[in-house]
């Protein structure tokens, strides 16, 4: 008997292939085999979706024949292909574009015979803890053992909202050693937002449970050590999985504890090509597999937050149970906020003599400061003070950065990079000069300020620098963060990238420099992920209760602003998280926002910029006729913020509904007519366009 054989492969939603492809095979593989299959002149790895009999055996002359199955491998079960399904309709993509980003790239280029190689090398030992003996932790805090208790007795999904430093990683660990206890054959997917976040977590996963139970799955891996993580997953030898946002779609028989740490951190949601929240599918898919899930984080966003509102009067409340622990361990403060008025300061101060004093002091009784410029580079633009010339990249609606340490301009946008001309190119002046000021550059003025400074034992300061620029060679993270942790930097400078996660033990001042420019933005979320990032950064001092004792030291958070009056400082002075997020949702409902709202981005690229928002405008007109397009609000197309960049101009328009449902109804029924527009008139010079539901930034 002949059968045809749907397979998911990789192709785009704007491609308009549909979602599976069908293929003819002598034999029926089964449901979830991974297969190689011909698609144009190119052999390709596709998922097998759905398998039915030919009539009469006969296989039509038009369909081509499966070229070989990866019989090797146990196929990908219900749970997963049930959850790359729901994401691909929820975010409005092809089904094997979902499908075959969530597997390791390595997998699309091997045979039959070479994945049996690969399996035979491989070997992950599974060493979960033995049934009944728990691994060894250290004693839990009264809000922490009440926060575990909660969490074992109710079904969840749950919010642990817990101050920095109040023990939520080893809520993680104790939670995960009583799942293994409770069921040794179990599976705990534990998810960062970032890459730099996994070592240090992967270290104290594999102290506690033992290296053979925890593999890693990031894009910083390279593909063959990937491909080992994912197999011993897939096998269900690897107990447990930490990972950044590509983790969820990890392929886990037998899952039972999700964990997403950091769960208000912009970073998972995806930003490119499938633009998926990973927060919300670990929620999804801790419901479809009955797994539990806990969200944690010190300031959760106002959408988790808002789903773990208790019931009151008419209101049923969230659907998230919400686990506090206000108090740092040790009884430990949180640091003091002290809030330094620019407008006071005389012109273009960079650092205001109070915070200098405040770092000298430290660096005399041996501490740490950090200080916070989300902004890397040494200038963010280069200009010419005769003819105005300023560093613009020629690909890019945007101004490339200038990088002193290897006189280049770069472009954070395409990467299109220069060196920096010796004069200025368009009237010859030589005096162009760094206007702004980036991490580089306030690296550098440090050393300048602190150049006669001398440390407790007459060595000189040591500044040092983490941002991308800094971190970019193999390993150069993880020794820079060891110089930290090990007291050899002072003044530690650095980008959003330090402000997240990291137990510093030694540093007790934080400074924010300049963070005023998300006061005013455009982007609602902006003050929410100023707050954030705010609280985050000032939750890295003073974390050690030990440490403060010994040098009679207390910690502080400085911000340097020219708005100290501003309601969201008065909250952060206060470390008071849920007066800020009660303001903001008030804010949030009057205008009709998300939470208490939905939203979707039709994003399209043209050559033009007419051309991209003349499609939209199309796109808008012929939704008009589509059932229930009443309740979805469409608003007139824009450019987006950075409208050109490598020569394509970007355009988008907002989709809102009060309604999830109708909001997702009006966009599965837009995609047939978003594809035929495509070939008309209107779609002539686009290029691509997509969907982004739930936009982060808009």
């Amino acid at each position: 008997m002949n059968w045809r054989v749907d397979v998911a492969v990789q192709t785009p939603a704007h491609s308009a292939l549909g979602d599976v492809l069908s293929y003819a095979s002598a034999e029926a593989p089964a449901i979830g085999s991974l297969l190689r299959v011909p698609l144009g002149r190119r052999e390709v790895l596709g998922v097998a979706w759905s398998v039915h009999a030919l009539e009469d055996g006969a296989a039509p002359a038009k369909l081509k024949p499966v070229a070989a199955v990866l019989d090797g491998l146990p196929p990908l079960n219900d749970a997963w292909r049930d959850l790359v399904a729901f994401a691909a309709r929820y975010y409005q993509r092809s089904l094997g574009e979902i499908a075959l980003a969530a597997l390791p790239p390595q997998l699309r280029d091997l045979s039959a015979a070479q994945l049996a190689r690969r399996l035979k090398r491989q070997a992950v030992p599974a060493h979960a803890p033995a049934a009944g003996a728990a691994p060894d932790g250290p004693t839990l805090s009264a809000e922490q053992a009440d926060a575990l208790a909660r969490f074992d007795a109710e079904s969840g999904p749950f919010l642990l909202f817990g101050s920095t430093g109040s023990g939520k990683t080893e809520i993680y660990l104790q939670a995960v050693a009583a799942l293994l206890v409770r069921e040794p054959a179990a599976q705990a997917l534990v998810m960062v937002p970032e890459i730099n976040l996994t070592p240090q977590l992967e270290a104290r996963f594999k102290e506690r449970f033992g290296s053979g139970a925890v593999v890693s799955l990031h894009s910083g891996m390279t593909n063959p050590q990937r491909l080992a993580s994912w197999l011993g997953a897939h096998s269900g030898a690897a107990r447990i999985v930490l990972g950044t946002r590509m983790a969820v779609f990890a392929s886990m028989p037998a899952l039972k504890l999700i964990v997403v740490d950091e769960e208000h951190d912009p970073s998972y949601k995806q930003q490119e090509g499938a633009r998926y929240s990973a927060r919300d599918l670990a929620v999804w898919r801790g419901q479809r597999e009955g797994a539990k899930v806990m969200l944690g984080s010190a300031t959760p966003s106002l959408e988790s937050w808002h789903q773990s509102r208790p019931a009151a009067g008419e209101d049923a409340g969230g659907r998230y149970r919400r686990l506090a622990m206000p108090s740092r361990i040790g009884a430990v403060a949180l640091p003091a906020v002290r809030l330094v008025d620019m407008r006071l300061q005389p012109p273009r101060t960079v650092l205001s003599g109070a915070l200098l004093d405040a770092i000298g002091q430290r660096i005399a009784r041996g501490e740490q400061s950090m200080v916070f410029l989300n902004r890397r580079g040494y200038a963010p633009v280069l200009a010419c003070g005769d003819c105005g010339w300023k560093s613009e990249c020629p690909h890019c609606s945007a101004y490339r950065v200038f990088h002193k340490i290897d006189r280049t301009l770069r472009c954070h946008h395409c990467g299109f990079t220069e060196r920096v001309p010796r004069a200025c190119p368009a009237c010859g002046n030589p005096d162009i000069a760094p206007v702004g000021r980036g991490t580089e550059r306030l690296e550098e003025h440090l050393g300048e300020l602190f150049a006669s400074v001398k440390r407790p034992d007459g060595s000189a300061v040591r500044i040092a620098r983490i941002d991308a620029d800094s971190t970019r060679k193999q390993g150069a993270l993880e020794s820079q963060l060891a110089a930290v942790h090990a007291g050899e930097v002072d003044v530690l400078v650095g980008t959003q990238m330090i402000a997240k996660g990291h137990d510093f033990r030694r540093i007790t001042l934080v400074a924010a420099v300049n963070p005023d420019g998300a006061l005013f933005s455009s982007d609602f979320r902006a003050p929410e992920r100023l707050f954030s990032l705010l609280m985050q950064s000032a939750g890295r001092a003073g974390r050690d209760a030990a440490y403060l004792s010994a040098q009679g030291a207390t910690a502080e958070m400085w911000i340097q602003t020219h708005h100290p009056e501003h309601a969201l400082f008065a909250a952060l002075r206060h470390h008071d998280y849920p007066a800020f997020a009660e303001r903001e949702l008030e804010e949030r409902a009057a205008a009709g926002m998300p939470p208490c709202a939905f939203q979707a981005l039709l994003r399209a690229d043209a050559r033009t910029q007419e051309a991209a928002q003349a499609f939209l405008n199309a796109a808008s007109q012929a939704a008009d006729a589509l059932p229930g397009a009443e309740r979805v609000t469409r608003y007139p197309a824009v450019p987006l913020a950075i409208q050109r960049v490598a020569n394509v101009e970007r355009a988008q328009m907002l989709v809102e509904s009060a309604s999830r449902a109708a909001l997702q109804r009006l966009l599965a029924a837009w995609q047939p007519l978003l594809h035929e527009l495509r070939r008309q008139p209107e779609g002539k010079g686009v290029i691509r366009w997509l969907v982004d539901v739930d936009p982060h930034s808009i």
